[in-house]
């Protein structure tokens, strides 16, 4: 029989036991962070109706859908987790208690072209906080103490958290006569980072925007300092249109919440170039980089949005949320050296080693070491003890105890502790505070290290 190569088709990750420990650690940080804040978790199918999937339809989400039919039925795989919280609560707005906290995390799937860091089938991190009808602008506020909270948790300490308001910049673009191009130069100043100013402006009047605006609108977006000096840079624009003053009040009150919920002002700065690309943003957006690879790009985004699910209800459900890439950040860590190698990855805290034919002696006491919440492996291949030994090596438990003839008869165990050869015979009634003691001491380093 021919065999069939074994391959990991382009764009999806595959992870060896080592990193995926890693990976599912950075998840249960995130999860723990999360629930601190009251959200709630949330599962959502991975396929959808297509017609449910695709209300908005259009532009590049449509094409790069993994769509499919089986019998009669016109399905779709989702391509993020908002628009599956939409349908969620769109479906269930008369179940769940308002405002609706949840946290997702969970794959996507979208069928873009693969390439380094990129993905075609990825895990998503969410929160949202979703409202009926209204939602308190202390919501806006909350989310960055959340993005503190879980990076600093996992490890890392250089980055920065951006945020603008789309109401200062579609009121600027009105000051300015442009309000019906305000989408259209919102997607191409999302670009600054990328392609520079004077490829923006380039963009910006090719499409038909004056030059003298082209040049006013990069130097509103490029003002520069601490976010108070930001702030107070937009004062002269004060008084000419009402939206741009909601905004700017909006942005200055996240702020000063934003330093309430305990952000430190180096971790957080007022950026005018933040316009998030999609269209459905109406107030704070933000934007998180890592300040020692800008070139990774963002790496936690999302905002505020007045009306989450308006293609399945008239029901109004206000919202904002945030979205980490786990996958492409998890990837981007490993690129740049700085995910932990220390971080302890064996599956279990022990390996119970038998030194007898007869296991039933072991079985029992891995058992209870079990029901006392200890990680326990039995090992019962019958292999040499060079062997035995090298496979405890090999997977990093801490600990290997024995059990042979000699433990069995005394009611004792052997205990070593790997990480220093020491080798300790104990009665078997205090083996379990032993382990539980030298486990609790370990320290559990961070995923992330920074160098």
């Amino acid at each position: 029989m021919e065999k069939i190569t074994p391959r990991t088709l382009s764009g999806f990750m595959e992870l060896l036991p080592p990193d995926q420990i890693l990976f599912q650690n950075m998840v249960k940080s995130l999860e723990t962070t999360y629930a601190l804040y009251g959200f709630t978790p949330l599962d959502t199918p991975l396929i959808e109706a297509s017609e449910v999937l695709l209300a908005k339809g259009g532009g590049e989400t449509e094409k790069q859908i993994y769509r499919f039919t089986k019998g009669d039925s016109d399905l779709s795989l989702r391509f993020d987790l908002t628009v599956p919280l939409a349908r969620y609560v769109a479906q269930h707005g008369n179940e769940l208690t308002f405002p609706f906290r949840r946290y997702q995390i969970g794959k996507v799937y979208r069928g873009e072209r693969a390439q380094r860091g990129r993905f075609r089938e990825f895990y998503q991190a969410d929160i949202d906080i979703v409202g009926d009808g209204t939602l308190d602008l202390v919501n806006e506020a909350e989310i960055p103490s959340v993005i503190y909270r879980a990076f600093t948790a996992l490890g890392l300490r250089r980055f920065r958290i951006r945020i603008n308001n789309r109401k200062v910049l579609n009121g600027f673009f009105a000051m300015l006569g442009l309000s019906d191009r305000a989408g259209e130069i919102l997607r191409t100043v999302d670009k600054l980072e990328k392609i520079g100013p004077d490829a923006v402006k380039k963009l910006l009047t090719e499409s038909g925007v004056p030059d003298s605006a082209a040049d006013e609108v990069l130097a509103f977006i490029s003002v520069g300092g601490n976010s108070d000096e930001v702030l107070a840079s937009l004062e002269k624009y004060r008084g000419k249109n009402p939206d741009f003053d909601t905004g700017a009040d909006e942005l200055s009150s996240v702020v000063r919440l934003m330093k309430d919920f305990g952000v430190p002002e180096e971790f957080f700065t007022v950026d005018l170039t933040i316009a998030r690309g999609l269209d459905y943003y109406t107030g704070t957006v933000y934007e998180t980089v890592m300040l020692d690879h800008p070139e990774i790009g963002s790496i936690c985004s999302g905002g505020r949005y007045d009306n989450l699910a308006e293609y399945y209800t008239d029901r109004k459900l206000p919202g904002v949320g945030i979205a980490i890439g786990l996958t492409r950040l998890f990837f981007v860590l490993n690129d740049c050296k700085m995910l932990n190698p220390t971080y302890p990855a064996a599956p279990a805290d022990l390996l119970l080693i038998p030194m007898t034919e007869e296991l039933s002696s072991a079985v029992s006491l891995a058992n209870s070491l079990r029901e006392a919440g200890i990680r326990t492996m039995l090992y019962g291949e019958k292999k040499k003890f060079k062997a035995k030994m090298s496979y405890a090596d090999r997977i990093g438990v801490p600990f290997v105890l024995f059990l042979g003839e000699d433990e069995i008869a005394n009611g004792t165990v052997s205990v070593k502790d790997m990480k220093t050869g020491e080798q300790s015979v104990l009665p078997r009634g205090e083996a379990v505070d032993f382990l539980r003691s030298r486990l609790s001491g370990a320290e559990i380093p961070p995923v992330i290290l920074e160098l």
